[in-house]
Formats: structure tokens, C-alpha cells, sequence
């Protein structure tokens, strides 16, 4: 069965690690038929959300018009949610916390979404896969409250220049999981 997969990517580095483990899973996906729809948030204009709980009272998902809107598109098609992230600081970078916070916007109008699934990779600088923890149970949380099964993550450590990744078994592994989704 055919699916709609949205890939939120958040590097504002284009080929950065993260982006080339999208596109190898984009890859897989696409050769089993899947659409994929791709918001890269990190080269968005994406602002914060500012509490003002005047959600889809301008016919929007949010009342403040920004590239939120094109991503709000796509999470309203889409049967899988894929985050392709780095890790900054211990967490997500600001263009993907922006992205994912308005999400809000559709959680408290009760606007429900068809999206049944989500996963997550995160690439790190870092060594260290626990420096990860944070952003992943963020995630984690992220899914629960919005009841998506969970699919897991992959976290890919020790890749902070770009094109790392491409010395690791991740990218190929990567692009599997692409075609088995």
C-alpha cells in the first residue's frame, strides 16, 4: 500500500548529514511507489509560536502567516511524519522546534490529522549517541501526545562535517528502511 510520507528536514546546511540521510531514504521510499512531500525547515521562515490561542480562527492552522502554512499543507496529507535532524545543542535546531511547536495549532483546535506514524533520525557532532537523549525523548513525547505509532529513531553519531555520514553504513541502511516503509 502506497503511502504519503512527509520528510521534515532541519538542517540549514543543504547536503549537511542530515539532509543526505533524507535523501537516501526519500530514495528508498520512491522506488516502492510512496509520494513524499518535504518541508526543510531549516531553510524556512518558520517563527515561533507566541501563545496567542487564536489557532484556525483565519481559516489557518496558525494566525501568524509564515512557511508554517506550506508545512501545516503537507501534515494535513500525510500518512507518516519522518524528522531528518541534527542535534544542536542537545536538541532540536530552532527551525525544527518552531515547526514542530506550531504544530500545537492542529493538538488544541482538535483537528485531527491522518498522520498514523512517525520516526526520527538525528545526526551528532558528538561521539557520545546519549547526547541525543534529549531531542529523542522530546520526540518521543511528541508522538505519544498525538497518538502516532512511534516507529522508533536512529541516532548517527560522530558525523559534524558534511558528508560523514557517508563513511558509515547509515546512509545504506538508511535507504532500506526507505524501501521497507
Amino acid at each position: 500500500m502506497s503511502k504519503t510520507i512527509l520528510v521534515l528536514t532541519g538542517s540549514p546546511r543543504q547536503g549537511g548529514n542530515s539532509d543526505i540521510m533524507a535523501e537516501a531514504f526519500i530514495q528508498g521510499a520512491q522506488s516502492r511507489g510512496h509520494r513524499i512531500l518535504r518541508f526543510d525547515a531549516g531553510r524556512k521562515n518558520v517563527t515561533g509560536c507566541v501563545a496567542c490561542k487564536t489557532c484556525f480562527s483565519t481559516g489557518h492552522p496558525c494566525s501568524w502567516q509564515d512557511d508554517f502554512e506550506e508545512f501545516a499543507s503537507c501534515l494535513q496529507q500525510a500518512d507518516t511524519l519522518a524528522i531528518f535532524t541534527p542535534l544542536y545543542w542537545f536538541s532540536f535546531p530552532a527551525q525544527v522546534k518552531a515547526t514542530i511547536d506550531k504544530m500545537y495549532s492542529f493538538f488544541c483546535s482538535g483537528t485531527e490529522l491522518p498522520v498514523k506514524e512517525s520516526f526520527m533520525v538525528i545526526c551528532c557532532e558528538l561521539p557520545d549517541p546519549s547526547a541525543c537523549d534529549g531531542a529523542v525523548t522530546t520526540y518521543r513525547k511528541i508522538a505519544d501526545i498525538m497518538k502516532w505509532e512511534d516507529r522508533g529513531h536512529i541516532v548517527v553519531p560522530g558525523v559534524g562535517e558534511p558528508g560523514d555520514v557517508l563513511r558509515t553504513p547509515a546512509v545504506d541502511g538508511m535507504r532500506r528502511i526507505g524501501e521497507a516503509i
